[in-house]
């Protein structure tokens, strides 16, 4: 499989802007090339645009090289970007399970491409014949999501590495909340398929979610292609600074998992003692999926309390479900004393 034979003609032609700090990288003492305000530092300043103090750093800590490392404007926009790079609009679709993060199916319709999706089946897992039997030669890209939102299970690995195997063209695997996964994360296996791209987040175990700052890893030749076609200084001086500090910052981001993870275990046995909770999906994320007798009526009590949580009735499969992200155990105390008042 060639990443050069799956890309839009238009993109394989392109030729990407070049910015002033394309042009010349390193430091030097004036900077009088693009047409910068001379005042007010250091935000006068345009950022890197390839933001490489904060992917050498990512590189440490996740044990991907720099050059297979994009950042983005969160994830959804290499998600954006993805869809721009390899779908030809009103022509190709993609295929990804359902339910899941909704996103992939909005950005999907900005583009103008055929969305298909493959139920999940018995506990919320995927079969990769039943993703591959709704691809076509048409189909770019298959859409997973391992701790999956809003069910939270890790998929099946076995399943996971079928598809790789099998599809000839690109499977994203968005590992948003693999942190607090029992399993290890795919990055591993990049060298091994040419067509995975794997999405991660500062939003999540990370703390980081105002900064908006989204991690895709994949091939060079992938990750060449989305520089190519991004914008120029998509990731601001300050996400990039804030990103670095909170890179310093792993043992206190291992503290909060263990605590959440903590905390989850709890809220999972409370919440099994109240009688309208029929049923509550196993996680390996920092939420749980709770099937109860009415979504809506407990959704609507809880925030007329001033406690939010998600409802998820109107999810396909998730029927009377609403999502509950793990909070801190004060948070947790005033939820669960709320819900056994209901």
């Amino acid at each position: 499989m060639e990443i050069e034979n799956l890309l839009r003609e238009n993109i394989r032609k392109l030729q990407p802007y070049s910015c002033a700090r394309d042009e010349f990288k390193g430091e030097a003492s004036v900077y009088l090339d693009a047409n910068e305000n001379p005042y007010n530092e250091p935000f006068n300043r345009y950022p890197d645009p390839l933001q490489l103090k904060v992917k050498k750093q990512i590189s440490l800590i996740k044990g991907v090289h720099v050059k297979n490392i994009f950042l983005g404007n969160g994830s959804d926009e290499a998600i954006d970007l993805l869809y721009r790079a390899f779908c030809e609009p009103r022509v190709d679709n993609v295929v990804a399970i359902e339910p899941t993060y909704g996103m992939y199916r909005v950005s999907a319709e900005i583009n103008d491409i055929e969305y298909r999706k493959v139920l999940l089946g018995d506990n919320f897992d995927f079969s990769a014949l039943k993703l591959l039997d709704k691809a076509n030669e048409n189909t770019k890209l298959i859409w997973i999501c391992s701790p999956n939102n809003p069910t939270g299970n890790s998929l099946n690995r076995d399943e996971i590495h079928k598809l790789l195997y099998w599809f000839r063209g690109i499977v994203v695997l968005d590992e948003a909340y693999i942190d607090f996964a029992s399993e290890e994360s795919f990055s591993k296996y990049l060298p091994q398929y040419p067509n995975l791209v794997i999405l991660q987040t500062f939003s999540k175990a990370w703390g980081n979610a105002g900064i908006r700052l989204g991690m895709a890893f994949a091939s060079s030749e992938i990750i060449s292609v989305l520089n190519k076609i991004k914008y120029p200084y998509n990731i601001n001086i300050l996400t990039q600074k804030q990103a670095l500090n909170a890179l310093k910052n792993g043992e206190q981001v291992k503290e909060w998992v263990e605590t959440i993870l903590s905390e989850r275990k709890n809220l999972i046995k409370a919440l099994f003692q109240l009688r309208y909770v029929y049923y509550i999906y196993p996680s390996d994320a920092n939420f749980v999926l709770v099937k109860v007798e009415d979504a809506n009526a407990l959704y609507q009590f809880l925030v007329n309390k001033s406690i939010i949580v998600r409802n998820r009735n109107t999810v396909m499969l998730c029927n009377n479900c609403v999502r509950i992200t793990v909070g801190t155990p004060e948070e947790n105390t005033i939820l669960l004393g709320q819900l056994k008042k209901f």
